[in-house]
């Protein structure tokens, strides 16, 4: 499948989804669902989003991200009893917009996201890069 046709069929997906709440503070899942589902394949990312972030390397793609890209976020709080850089992430609509699980789906501004009130008990989020599409399909299947 053609990498324009895995994208927009993936924001097409998010997209359906806005204002829901079903993925709330479940954003990696959000996304990796978007990409996954929307065209039948399967990706391998890490536990959490600070962890994809990291292994996707992230740090290497500061500026805008493309259509497509997983925007990551380092973001602190407490989950099932332990405090950590969990992260946040969104999927980029190549507009410097992303779309992103956080109290429901919605889109903000990729810098933006740094500005969203927390859930109790977190810090903010902060931009930290992004990944190509490329990259997250390494190893994928389907």
């Amino acid at each position: 499948m053609k990498k324009d046709t895995l994208v927009q069929n993936a924001i097409d997906w998010a997209k359906a989804r806005l204002g829901s709440e079903e993925y709330r503070l479940q954003c990696l899942g959000f996304i990796e669902d978007a990409l996954e589902r929307s065209n039948g394949i399967e990706i391998f990312g890490g536990d959490s989003a600070r962890e994809s972030a990291e292994l996707y390397e992230v740090h290497n793609n500061m500026g805008l991200p493309p259509a497509g890209a997983f925007v990551f976020y380092s973001c602190s709080g407490l989950v099932e009893g332990e405090v950590m850089d969990w992260g946040h992430c969104g999927l980029s609509l190549g507009d410097g917009n992303v779309i992103h699980a956080w109290d429901k789906v919605r889109i903000d501004g990729y810098l933006e996201v740094e500005k969203l009130s927390p859930a109790p008990g977190w810090s903010q989020p902060v931009f930290i890069g992004w990944a190509p599409l490329e990259q997250i399909l390494i190893g994928h299947h389907g």
